[in-house]
């Protein structure tokens, strides 16, 4: 069975979107470390200083970044290192952890998003208009909701 390749038109629009996406995360991931932080820490450091108490469980974190476990204990093992935040274990569930933004994270990440979120309006919102922005979501979600279909699928051992 032959592929079925893309055409002119597919073939642009998703190497548009994904040189986009990459030359934009490159170009924040850059505003970033001029804050002393990568764009791993700032996730962190966002969904951290966003969430109750500034703590979250281990196995939660994973699953708002989308990240492996392994990818996540990492980054929070630097992340400590640094002072940023700390590892605590879990006082609902002693065979898990919890982690916990430090006041030095807090710090950073107060400094780190203004500027952060002027370089996301600079060079990704005021780009489009409010009619792009809400289609530009729209489609986003229709393909984030379709990649969760096939993940819930796969978990249930289904074949896609």
């Amino acid at each position: 069975m032959d592929p079925n390749w893309l055409n002119e038109a597919e073939d642009r629009a998703w190497r548009a979107f994904m040189h986009a996406h990459h030359q934009l995360v490159l170009h924040l991931n850059r505003g970033l470390q001029e804050s002393g932080l990568t764009g791993a820490d700032y996730e962190i450091l966002a969904v951290l200083s966003g969430h109750d108490r500034d703590r979250m469980p281990a196995h939660e974190l994973c699953k708002t970044l989308g990240w492996e476990k392994s990818r996540v204990s990492h980054q929070v093992r630097r992340m400590q290192k640094d002072g940023l935040v700390s590892r605590e274990p879990n006082p609902d569930d002693a065979r898990s952890t919890v982690v916990r933004l430090l006041p030095a994270g807090r710090a950073a990440i107060e400094m780190a998003a203004p500027k952060h979120v002027a370089d996301v309006r600079r060079n990704f919102i005021d780009l489009l208009s409010p009619a792009e922005l809400d289609m530009l979501a729209a489609l986003n979600e229709r393909i984030l909701q379709h990649l969760t279909k096939a993940d819930d699928s796969l978990t249930d051992g289904d074949l896609p």
